[in-house]
């Protein structure tokens, strides 16, 4: 499964090209223009787990820093900041990773 059979190949380059410069990455915004936060739970789902290299089941900071490269593999990769800061507003349980509750965080935001 790719992003492309879920999100549009456009809207991902919209939101990729919006969060070009370093330290300007804003998840809000990010999931709105790309279509995320319109689709459905199992879409959300289906997308987690493509972020979710490593199939732990989480999204750990080692691999949310390459978040925008899972949508668009030239993008840049997210700052240490950035990355830090997505976890923090996501991570329910405060364990430091990003589980399957993001689904129900996206969809809401």
């Amino acid at each position: 499964m790719s992003l492309t059979s879920i999100l549009s190949a456009e809207a991902i380059e919209n939101a990729v090209k919006d969060c070009q410069a370093p330290e300007s990455f804003c998840y809000k915004k990010f999931f709105q223009l790309c279509g995320l936060s319109s689709k459905t739970p199992q879409e959300i789902k289906d997308v987690f787990s493509i972020i979710d290299v490593d199939n732990s089941g989480y999204i750990e900071e080692s691999e949310l820093k390459f978040f925008l490269q899972r949508f668009l593999p030239e993008a840049r990769l997210l700052t240490e900041a950035e990355a830090k800061s997505f976890i923090s507003a996501a991570d329910h349980d405060s364990d430091g990773r990003i589980g399957l509750l993001f689904t129900s965080y996206v969809s809401s935001k």
